[in-house]
């Protein structure tokens, strides 16, 4: 292992000499320069572990390294120092990210233990970053499920772009599992030590919306008793999922996109501008292109989340991943409530292989969650589907057996599906029916469905 890379900036030569002398001893390689611009350069030309440097620097000064240090290497950490300490100083220099703040005069031993618990606090960082990495490479995707060539094309993709800070775009129907993309790119990303933070875009009023999102000072509306930090603020190093950004309110859209180019924001009913440093990613199921076209959302900020766009595909287009998602989901329920269900009978795998799936892989897992709600045996039986996939079943083996439905038979199994597809509103399923309520209640008699 190659020791820790130091930088030592400071314009008096007694000082930088002597940090020099006493971190070299200590066995790190360590670059003394006498100025913030030279410090810069270094900086630019290759990554520290750790950066000492004086506050009070000609033209760049230490919150100008400390600040540019940050942006190159977010894990590099910075000890401020210097001889004109005050309150105000130092409470700056930890808010832009220093390790401390040190106080001329110093003591030799003083500065060896705050470099070894500096690069102790980087060294675990960066440790749990790669067992994270590690983890992830050993299990793959656990929550992508899916063989299917798409599925893999869409993988191979995430674990390509994951590590680049651009915005993504991901585009899918409704639960297709964009949150879920989403969250792999955090999981595989330099932030995945940080918070992934989302929000659905369509589930809230413009005011409440931007409260969440921007934050809000106290007394900036009725109600608001105490300030509150918006979630980008809060999200600040991680990743911020956007859900339907594409319901995004036109005001918003122009808050977020100065979000976007400046990397700040304003609390609502505040004037200070708040830095941020969060990775977008944003996920709609429309058609934003269709959207710019028709004045429904920015062209510009359509652009700035626009950088890399993932498309996950809907589950009828990639059917022969159905049995290992039914498999992934009863492992995962029967375990949450315990109880021994370990497979499928084959003709429930035969009408799920055949379903249409409108509501894609979130609607698989629901009905997989019930069928083992209600499994007494090892089996999932077609009896443990919902009434509708139950009437496929029946339909397909007819249809196998050559078998021939009576008109009444064919009336009885109509009903039932208008019913369950109305949640059992009888007035609203007698209107699909083109009959009365009452015809509709004797008919339900007749055929035991009442």
């Amino acid at each position: 292992m190659s020791a820790p890379r130091i930088l030592v900036v400071d314009d008096e030569q007694i000082a930088r000499e002597n940090l020099e002398y006493i971190l070299g001893k200590e066995g790190y390689e360590v670059v003394a320069v006498e100025s913030g611009e030279q410090a810069l350069e270094e900086l630019e030309a290759g990554e520290f572990d750790l950066v000492l440097t004086d506050l009070r620097l000609h033209r760049v000064d230490g919150m100008q390294v400390l600040k540019r240090a940050k942006e190159l290497s977010p894990d590099t950490e910075v000890i401020v120092i210097t001889g004109y300490a005050t309150v105000a100083s130092a409470v700056a220099a930890m808010q832009q990210g220093a390790y401390h703040y040190l106080a001329k005069p110093y003591q030799n031993e003083e500065v060896r233990l705050l470099v070894r618990q500096a690069l102790d606090k980087r060294g675990l960082r960066l440790e749990v970053r790669e067992l994270k990495r590690q983890v992830a490479a050993q299990t793959g995707y656990p929550s992508l499920i899916g063989q299917n060539a798409k599925m893999v094309a869409l993988k191979e993709t995430i674990a390509q772009i994951a590590p680049a800070d651009c915005n993504v775009l991901i585009l899918g129907e409704t639960g297709t599992g964009k949150e879920l993309v989403a969250r792999a790119l955090h999981a595989l990303s330099p932030r995945a030590g940080k918070r992934f933070l989302a929000v659905n875009c369509g589930a809230f009023s413009e005011e409440l919306l931007a409260s969440e999102l921007f934050g809000h000072e106290k007394g900036a509306f009725t109600g608001a008793h105490s300030a509150k930090k918006g979630l980008l603020e809060v999200a600040s190093g991680g990743t911020f999922f956007l859900d339907e950004v594409g319901d995004m309110p036109p005001a918003m859209q122009v808050k977020l996109l100065r979000v976007i180019q400046e990397k700040t924001l304003i609390r609502v009913g505040g004037v200070e501008e708040i830095p941020v440093d969060v990775r977008l990613v944003a996920a709609s199921n429309k058609d934003l292109r269709q959207e710019v076209a028709q004045g429904r959302f920015r062209q510009d900020l359509y652009y700035r989340l626009n950088v890399v766009t993932l498309v996950v595909p809907p589950l009828a287009e990639r059917r022969d991943d159905i049995p290992l998602l039914c498999q992934h989901f009863l492992t995962q329920v029967a375990a949450r409530q315990g109880k021994r269900v370990e497979g499928f009978a084959p003709e429930v795998l035969e009408v799920l292989l055949h379903y249409e799936f409108p509501g894609n892989v979130r609607e698989l897992e629901n009905i997989i969650e019930r069928a083992v709600t209600l499994a007494t045996g090892p089996l999932i039986e077609v009896k443990h589907l919902p009434p509708d996939l139950q009437q496929r079943s029946l339909q397909m083996i007819r249809r196998q057996r050559r078998e021939f439905l009576t008109l009444e038979e064919n009336e009885k199994e109509y009903i039932a599906w208008i019913l369950e597809q109305v949640q059992g509103n009888r007035t609203r399923a007698a209107e699909i029916l083109g009959i009365d309520r009452v015809s509709l209640w004797r008919k339900l008699k007749r055929y035991g469905l009442a």
